[in-house]
């Protein structure tokens, strides 16, 4: 049995019911940071403006908002629950990144410890898995 197989086999048995409600708040906090990307389009611009990627700041928005609003909604539901975490990991790695290099690490009226937090559920979402309630356990075993 490869390990990816056992990681799966282990996070299906050991995966509390309550987690799901953490796995949809995720995917809400995911799609409620796309929207505020796509309002506030000025704010994304002034954080990213003194960096390497302040040439291509818009098309970097853009991208930011649709993998937030995708990714947030993929895990939602629980389908492709990896993959859309790991579409939003380095999103927020990066923002961690900027973050503490234009605000400092305890910086008051950043978002630097939300960052945190959201990647840390990424992180740990990437080796549980959807879980028994979610789009990815209904298709595995009802292959039809």
């Amino acid at each position: 049995m490869s390990t990816l197989q056992q990681i799966h086999n282990w996070s299906l048995v050991h995966h509390p019911r309550w987690l799901v409600v953490i796995r949809v708040a995720l995917g809400i906090l995911l799609i409620y940071k796309g929207i505020s990307f796509m309002f506030n389009s000025l704010q994304a611009h002034q954080l990213l403006y003194n960096t390497v990627f302040s040439s291509s700041a818009d098309a970097i928005i853009i991208g930011i908002t649709w993998a937030h609003l995708l990714g947030g909604f993929l895990i939602i539901i629980g389908l492709l629950t990896r993959w859309a975490v790991l579409l939003q990991m380095p999103i927020l790695l990066a923002a961690i990144i900027i973050m503490a290099n234009q605000y400092g690490i305890f910086a008051s009226g950043a978002d630097l410890p939300f960052t945190v937090i959201i990647f840390v559920l990424l992180v740990f979402f990437l080796v549980e898995g959807g879980g028994p309630l979610s789009l990815d356990n209904y298709f595995r075993h009802n292959p039809k």
